[in-house]
């Protein structure tokens, strides 16, 4: 599958102006744009002192702009001004493309704009975005429970046809993704893009299900996971016996953890992303490669190495029924979940349109490759029938070959790969709360960075107390700071908000409904935002996708997504409903917001009015006579 990069058109703007949301030069302020509503465009204000096309400032490309390409910004439009028509995000006009959203409004004074943006301060590279995705999709499944796909598909052969399947399925998701991410280089993933496609409601849609469900649902998972393998690590077999909730507090212990590691920086929290993916492959190929030498040599620690592999044909048993096949998919998928989830956060890339491709098209066929490496290995090693009932594949294939020193380094690898995924999925499920809140989805003080104090530049302040801190505070910050931002500059509300629900559902502790619920409201949005695709490539032709996939990518996506979801319906109505009635709880909400922010900016409104606009409403402010705010 390999990528498919655009010739770029000659009139056609490119995306990362149009993403910046920019009007056109000042020789050209008084042609008339398009009068049509326009969807948010909130964070334009939080760009506007870090144009991405002025050359003097980080974000801008490598090669400049022309020097009479001069960039305006006109007022902000608050969140809740909805539109009625939505495009064009690069509609034609006398005087070119107009803006991804058209000002209509002031915004609130209030609004998500406190301690700056995190897209002004670019500091992710091709490599923290392959140890996100790396380390968000290998997570447990791998080496704890392959079983519902090899159960399903009845043989050993059956069961690699799915394991590949799956991935080139997830595969065509990440890289229809990958499009999406090139033309609308904004942190917030499906969020932002059901936005700017489908409406505000339908991005608004997503964040509730997916910061009060999604996310924190499945890092409670991921979180039990790694306490239960750390425990047996430590106890031994006795840990079948062990309370529940010395998993659990074992796994708010790493929960809590990760969330601090993530507020001290971006650059802390991608430092342990990238270790833990190299430790991740390093595993599994040292699983592949044990599996191997057992096969040749059939030697292992019990004595007796196993011989199915060599016995048995391997399609022998493979089930026909379509709907089971359609279960062992469904497992396989839900194992390389996490592909999206590096589109959450690339707007921090410093280079997204060229990085976020590279990094869909190379973790992918890694990840794949590894699955179907581990699988054989196991399959090398251990009987089908004890992988089928094993819910910890990985401790028995050590046990199996080095005994009881084996089952102990296999569990603490697996605790390992779950604290990466754990760390990888509380980093981007951050700047999802994080985006919710600057785009005015969920209170505003979700949208801020560092303490929450306002401040719009850390630099100003670390520049103002240098001579003040100690020599083991700048220590700290060399070692552990983000190059501009330094320590504790990143969303801590959001982080903070996030590891509270996930504390929730690790206390709750009920999966087997959240995993349904996953699966249904997960490839749903996913099926709708792949849709918003192709959707945008035939109502916006021109607009500038650096990176362009196949379209019988988004088409075969699609259409496999469909088939899951429908058998989701059939099997299991009652949950499907469930999942229906969240989202559908999710429409009142948006518009009793929509009204109070309403209210909220006709309040600001009339008060500035009685102000007089420029404070000389009030005779005692007589130093603002004369002079605007």
């Amino acid at each position: 599958m390999p990528p498919l990069y655009s010739n770029l058109q000659p009139d056609a703007r490119d995306s990362l102006e149009l993403a910046s949301l920019a009007s056109s030069s000042p020789s050209e302020a008084t042609t008339e744009t398009d009068s049509r509503p326009s969807i948010s465009s909130s964070r334009r204000a939080s760009l506007e002192r870090d144009d991405p096309l002025d050359s003097a400032k980080p974000a801008s490309f490598r090669g400049g702009r022309p020097e009479n390409h001069a960039r305006t910004f006109s007022s902000v439009s608050s969140t809740f001004e909805f539109a009625h028509n939505l495009f064009p995000l690069s509609s034609t006009a006398a005087a070119g493309y107009a803006p991804l959203g058209a000002p209509t409004s002031a915004t609130l004074a209030s609004g998500g704009f406190g301690a700056g943006s995190l897209e002004k301060h670019k500091t992710l590279t091709y490599l923290n975005g392959l140890s996100l995705i790396v380390g968000l999709i290998i997570g447990s499944g791998i080496f704890s429970s392959p079983s519902q796909v090899n159960v399903n598909a009845g043989s050993p052969g059956a069961a690699l046809i799915i394991w590949v399947f799956a991935g080139v399925l997830a595969w065509t998701g990440a890289a229809s993704y990958a499009e999406l991410g090139g033309a609308i280089p904004l942190n917030g993933g499906a969020q932002i893009y059901l936005s700017k496609i489908f409406g505000e409601l339908a991005g608004f849609l997503f964040t509730w299900v997916a910061v009060l469900v999604l996310k924190p649902g499945g890092n409670a998972i991921v979180a039990i996971i790694m306490g239960e393998y750390l425990v047996r690590a430590f106890i031994g077999p006795e840990a079948e016996t062990v309370s529940p909730w010395i998993n659990k507090a074992v796994a708010l212990v790493g929960l809590f953890l990760v969330t601090f590691l993530n507020c001290v920086s971006t650059r802390l929290g991608t430092r342990i992303n990238d270790m833990l993916m190299f430790l991740k492959f390093v595993a599994l190929l040292g699983v592949t490669v044990i599996g191997i030498v057992v096969a040749i040599t059939g030697y292992t620690f019990s004595g007796t190495a196993n011989t199915d592999w060599k016995n048995h044909a391997w399609f022998e048993g493979t089930k026909m029924d379509p709907s089971a096949w359609a279960v062992a998919l469904y497992a396989g998928l839900w194992a390389f979940d996490g592909w999206d989830n590096t589109n959450y956060v690339v707007g921090e890339f410093r280079n997204p349109s060229r990085d976020l491709p590279r990094v869909i098209h190379t973790a992918m066929p890694l990840v794949i490759i590894s699955y179907i490496l581990a699988n054989i290995a196991y399959f090398f090693v251990l009987p089908f029938d004890t992988i089928n009932s094993s819910n910890t594949v990985a401790v028995t294939f050590g046990a199996k070959v080095f005994g009881p020193a084996g089952s102990l380094v296999l569990a603490l690898i697996v605790s390992a790969s779950c604290f990466g995924a754990l760390n990888s999925s509380t980093f981007t499920s951050s700047r999802l709360v994080y985006v919710a809140g600057k785009e005015g989805y969920i209170p505003s003080f979700f949208g801020r960075l560092g303490t929450g104090t306002g401040t719009e530049e850390p630099l100003a302040i670390s520049t103002s107390t240098i001579r003040t801190r100690s020599w083991l505070t700048k220590k700290l910050a060399s070692l552990f700071g983000d190059e501009d931002t330094g320590l504790f500059f990143t969303p801590i509300p959001a982080l903070a908000l996030n590891a509270s629900l996930t504390a929730a559902y690790c206390l709750v502790g009920e999966f087997s409904t959240l995993v349904t619920f996953y699966g249904v409201a997960g490839y749903t949005f996913y099926f709708i935002t792949v849709l918003g695709l192709i959707v945008l490539r035939v109502r916006e032709p021109n607009l500038e996708r650096p990176y362009r996939a196949w379209i019988s990518t988004p088409i075969i996506f699609c259409c496999v997504s469909l088939f899951l979801l429908s058998r989701a319906v059939f099997a299991q109505p009652l949950q499907t409903l469930i999942v229906v009635g969240f989202v559908v709880a999710g429409v009142p909400v948006y518009y009793l917001r929509r009204v109070r922010v309403q209210r909220a900016r006709n309040h600001l409104v009339k008060r500035e009015a009685s102000e007089g606009g420029d404070g000389s409403g009030r005779w005692w402010k007589f130093w603002r006579w004369g002079r605007g705010r």
